[in-house]
């Protein structure tokens, strides 16, 4: 089978010029489409994962509002002597339990990174023998208020290290800006 010159570079031509117009669309159509598809992908995914965990919280709401009501229960007292004495009256109960010397106990007040909350950092100098002051922090941990170890440091008082000294940096919560000047 002969096909005539002048046929065979209209055929040459039209292959050509079909994948060039080939090249064309893949570059300004499928491409930048199936680019488009695949974001869009994972736009629904994370909408849908956005929507399960919204579903989850609804679902959690109630369980949620009470565990956000028991936590604000246990936060400092809005008034700040009361807040004081509330921190005091917890450290001398937790000394009592754990049978240790409370030594001091220094409370100042700090000013939140915002303007909804304070913090009383209260430090406290005790002593004890280590039982007893693990105790003691272990009481101080477990307590109910909205209470946060900052430091402990544990020193000896007496050679054999059976006399400890405690100080312990603590800080507590309080949902109300400190008064007074900024």
């Amino acid at each position: 089978m002969k096909i005539n010159l002048q046929n065979r570079q209209r055929l040459l031509f039209a292959i050509a010029a079909a994948a060039i117009l080939l090249l064309i669309l893949d570059r300004a159509a499928f491409t930048p489409l199936t680019n488009l598809w695949r974001a869009r992908s994972l736009e629904i995914a994370r909408l849908e994962k956005s929507v399960a965990d919204g579903d989850s919280l609804t679902e959690r709401g109630p369980q949620l509002q009470r565990t956000w009501s028991n936590m604000q229960k246990d936060l400092l007292a809005k008034n700040p002597s009361q807040s004081e004495h509330d921190l005091i009256s917890a450290f001398d109960r937790c000394g009592r339990t754990s049978g240790i010397e409370l030594g001091s106990i220094k409370p100042q007040w700090k000013r939140g990174a915002t303007d909804r909350y304070s913090l009383l950092e209260c430090r406290v100098d005790a002593a004890g023998s280590f039982a007893a002051l693990a105790r003691f922090i272990y009481e101080v941990e477990k307590s109910p208020m909205a209470l946060r170890l900052e430091s402990v440091e544990l020193t000896s008082r007496d050679d054999t290290g059976q006399k400890l000294a405690l100080q312990l940096v603590v800080t507590g919560l309080r949902l109300s800006p400190l008064e007074g000047k900024r």
